[in-house]
């Protein structure tokens, strides 16, 4: 409760307009240095397990598949989430560093907001290889050439980068008027609002729009997906088959699950917690941040037996 009250009466309205300071975990700074070691560990286990999937996929000339190709974009956009955030996360944990400039701040709630439209089009694109895979198996070669994902990858991207930029670049010219307290670990276009004294309903509104053409579409289409996969899958009349069919596809269910749960909760703690601890809400941003870059590696590396197999000749070539 000290820390907190500090904190606010030595960040005032009259404070530099570019910079800002980060929360952390209030309350809890005695306790920095042991909450640095399991978020040193998670980031770690982020950068290492993505990047062994990456290097897997790589070098393992049978995985240069669609469906692996797909893999490999949702991993460098895990390790690149992992990257976006690492260094104020661990910054404040380490007692480096709680203040940002207004343009670093900018910056990485940019990469933060891109790298999580940019997932979800990836699981959007991993439910379309599935669709074709299975209602579809005879040509999924000819649908699905390497020009096609090429293809798709470049949309992602144009997707996820060009059409944030006006709601960002925006924040530089409002009047932060408010105490310039952010209330995570990094920093989110509506934190970066909440302390605005200007007109934002642009923002407000083309946010909005963005997350209902983009987060909101693609949940719809992927879950209009696997339900034409189960009518297909229902449609086989060998039960060993439906249950072939379906493990196919558990890995992208759970990776599904894991993106949209945490953003699903996040929102409704900003929505309706405005009551709960702060904390809360911190630990609710870090989950959204590090749950889905830490759990998909595991998930795809357990669930799928091409890349398990791979990853464990990765560590155990030398003792044959």
């Amino acid at each position: 409760m000290y820390f907190s009250l500090r904190m606010i009466a030595s960040v005032s309205p009259a404070m530099n307009s570019s910079s800002f300071l980060l929360t952390g975990f209030s309350g809890l700074e005695q306790q920095y240095p042991w909450l640095s070691i399991p978020f040193s560990t998670i980031y770690a286990m982020v950068l290492l397990g993505n990047c062994m999937v990456l290097h897997v996929i790589r070098t393992e000339p049978s995985l240069h598949q669609p469906m692996f190709y797909f893999l490999a974009m949702l991993a460098l956009t895990d390790l690149c989430m992992g990257l976006s955030t690492v260094h104020t996360v661990l910054g404040i944990l380490w007692g480096l560093s709680q203040e940002v400039s207004l343009d670093a701040c900018i910056a990485q709630s940019y990469f933060i907001h891109g790298l999580s439209f940019m997932e979800s089009s990836v699981l959007l694109a991993m439910a379309f290889d599935r669709y074709v895979a299975i209602c579809h198996p005879l040509r999924y070669s000819s649908i699905l050439t390497n020009d096609k994902v090429m293809k798709i990858g470049v949309a992602i991207l144009c997707r996820s980068t060009l059409l944030i930029p006006p709601v960002i670049i925006r924040l530089k010219f409002l009047n932060y008027c408010r105490p310039h307290i952010l209330s995570h670990s990094f920093c989110l276009h509506q934190d970066l609002l909440r302390l605005a004294c200007s007109d934002i309903r642009f923002n407000s509104y083309y946010a909005l729009m963005l997350v209902i053409c983009t987060l909101l579409l693609d949940a719809v289409l992927i879950l209009f997906s696997y339900v034409l996969i189960l009518k297909s899958v229902l449609a086989i009349a060998s039960q060993e088959e439906q249950h072939k069919s379906l493990q196919t596809c558990i890995s992208h269910i759970c990776a599904v699950l894991v993106f949209y749960i945490p953003i699903i909760s996040l929102t409704m703690v900003h929505r309706f917690g405005k009551h709960l601890s702060p904390m809360v809400h911190v630990l609710m941003g870090n989950i959204y941040i590090l749950f889905p870059p830490l759990m998909n590696p595991i998930i795809y590396s357990v669930k799928t037996q091409q890349i398990r197999s791979r990853i464990l000749r990765v560590f155990f070539v030398k003792i044959y």
